[in-house]
């Protein structure tokens, strides 16, 4: 007998078909394993590099809405005032740089191959 409130739970096998899960991947990195083995790498240069540049126009685009709708108010930091719309265009550009650098890896990994 149950008591007020509780609920009888079934378990309730799935009968759908078990299928081999693959493990995923980047659509960047398939797409230069398939430029090298194809020896089209010229066309994954310029994927690549159209990529970098609308990431690189985002971050611009980001820092711009950041730098004209954050107000110019001040927090201490490390014991000095610094203005609060720093800290997020600090954070952009770390990203940014990151990108930057990943893309340069990944000219170097390519050239050396």
């Amino acid at each position: 007998m149950r008591g007020a409130g509780q609920i009888d739970v079934m378990e309730v096998e799935s009968v759908a078909p078990k299928r081999k899960v693959q493990p995923r991947r980047s659509a960047g990195t398939d797409r230069v394993e398939a430029g090298q083995a194809a020896g089209t790498d010229q066309g994954v240069k310029s994927d690549l590099d159209r990529k970098f540049w609308a990431a690189m126009a985002m971050f611009a685009g980001l820092a711009a809405l950041v730098w004209f709708t954050m107000d110019a108010g001040s927090v201490m930091v490390f014991g000095r005032p610094a203005e609060l719309r720093l800290i997020p265009l600090i954070l952009i550009g770390a990203l940014a740089l990151r990108t930057v650098l990943a893309r340069q890896a990944e000219k170097i990994r390519r050239n050396s191959q």
